[in-house]
């Protein structure tokens, strides 16, 4: 029996060192797969910066240099900044199984499992950034995912909303046309990479889907009408376009997404 695991899954967050974090989220998973959880370790702790390492500088979204894939620092750049994003997604999944008590356990499965694929898809970027001949903390990046995260740490339906149905779901819209200027230029590597990535973001954002649901279920909501309003409340419009397969696959219904089709032609 798996004891302590709250306890191990903050420790998971707190590490600064990349590849502590990486090491240890491995062992905790490896452990989990291996045997039944015991949901026990001491009360949540407010947690408003989780580990990182020194690099990269983090600044301001419209301070975060943009350039084009046509060259190989235009390539590399691209590649850090995903695999920034999925670092934070390694203690976003962490604190989403640590900050919140009271669920089945196979929510702590889920959020543990997912934060083990964003292990995995930041150390294929890491691999991919040191070939290209650069350190993931070369380029500056921001934080806004984990400020989402802080945002909504009062309330899990608010997060399973906002992290994994907006933020998360992005990548879904996002990566086919990266993949398709990857593929202009010739870099096979990236793509193969982000091809990978995209499809087990989709299982991801339908953990986030599924536990939304659940949420509203338990306060006897409407799912569709509470994302519509933490949307607006929260994010505002999402621009498209809009991966329609991907996002029915993740969980989104077909009124959401009618919604959000609306919302950005009206916008």
């Amino acid at each position: 029996m798996l004891a302590a695991f709250y306890d191990r899954l903050r420790d998971c967050i707190a590490v600064a060192q990349v590849e502590d974090k990486c090491s240890m989220v491995a062992s905790l998973w490896a452990e989990v797969s291996a045997q039944q959880i015991e949901l026990s370790g001491d009360p949540v702790q407010a947690i408003t910066e989780a580990g990182r390492p020194v690099l990269p500088l983090l600044v301001h979204p419209a301070k975060v240099p943009r350039r084009g894939l046509g060259s190989e620092l235009g390539r590399a750049s691209l590649v850090h900044a995903i695999a920034h994003i999925e670092f934070n997604a390694i203690n976003l999944a962490l604190d989403a199984a640590y900050r919140f008590r009271d669920f089945p356990t196979q929510y702590y499965t889920d959020w543990l499992s997912v934060a083990w694929d964003e292990v995995r898809h930041f150390r294929m970027l890491q691999q991919r950034l040191e070939a290209m001949g650069h350190q993931y903390g070369d380029f500056p990046a921001h934080n806004g995912l984990w400020e989402m995260a802080v945002k909504t740490a009062a309330d899990p339906m608010i997060r399973m909303a906002l992290v994994p149905r907006v933020l998360e779901a992005r990548g879904l819209d996002v990566t086919p046309a990266m993949i398709a200027r990857l593929e202009a230029v010739g870099d096979s590597q990236t793509v193969e990479i982000l091809q990978v990535i995209l499809a087990e973001e989709v299982r991801h954002v339908a953990i986030g889907s599924d536990w939304f649901r659940w949420c509203c279920q338990q306060r006897g909501l409407d799912y569709e009408q509470v994302f519509r309003q933490l949307l607006a409340e929260y994010y505002g419009i999402l621009k498209g376009p809009f991966n329609q397969s991907a996002r029915l696959e993740a969980g989104f219904s077909v009124a959401e997404l009618e919604y959000l089709f609306r919302q950005a032609e009206a916008n």
